[in-house]
C-alpha cells in the first residue's frame, strides 16, 4: 500500500503527549497511538523495524513506560500488508493461515487460523486481543471483522 493510501491518523492532545513520551524514552518512531480505556491499555503502532527498539532489552523500556503511564502498553509493528500487519499484532501466537474475504454486501472479513494450543492466547482474556485486531484492521485496512479460528 503506497504512502498516499495510509489512513489519516487524527490524534488528540493526550495521544500526542503519549507519543512524545514514548519516542523520547524508546527512540522508536510511533505511527499511531490508540487509547483503549475499555481494556485499560494503550496500543502504540510503531514504524516497521522499530519494535525491538520500542520494547528494549528484556522489555526494560516498555516496563519503565508502563510504570510512568500507569497503564498496560502494547506495541504493534506497522506493515503495509494486511496479512503481515495482523500477524504482527498477534505475536507471539503462531498463525497457521490467513484469508481475506469480501461479502456480497461489500463487507471485508479477515479469518486468521492459529495453532489450537494458542487459540486462547490469540483471543485474549475477555476477547481483548481479538478486539485489538478488529480495531486495527478497521482503522488501517477498512476490514469490518476479524475472526480467529
Amino acid at each position: 500500500m503506497p504512502e498516499a493510501n495510509r489512513p489519516r491518523v487524527r490524534l488528540t492532545a493526550r495521544e500526542m503527549q503519549l507519543i512524545a513520551l514514548f519516542q523520547t524514552i524508546t527512540g522508536a518512531y510511533v505511527e499511531d497511538c490508540i487509547i483503549d480505556d475499555k481494556n485499560d491499555r494503550i496500543i502504540f503502532v510503531v514504524k516497521q523495524g522499530d519494535v525491538g527498539l520500542a520494547i528494549g532489552r528484556g522489555g526494560r523500556k516498555i516496563k519503565l513506560l508502563e510504570q510512568v503511564i500507569k497503564k498496560r502498553l502494547e506495541v504493534v509493528e506497522y506493515v503495509n500488508d494486511v496479512r503481515e500487519f495482523l500477524i504482527n499484532a498477534l505475536r507471539p501466537v503462531r498463525v497457521q493461515g490467513f484469508r481475506l474475504t469480501e461479502k456480497p454486501d461489500g463487507r471485508k472479513i479477515a479469518v486468521i487460523t492459529v495453532d489450537p494450543r494458542d487459540k486462547a492466547r490469540a483471543i485474549g482474556k475477555n476477547g481483548r486481543n481479538a478486539e485489538k485486531l478488529r480495531l486495527l484492521a478497521k482503522k488501517y485496512f477498512d476490514i469490518d471483522n476479524v475472526i480467529i479460528v
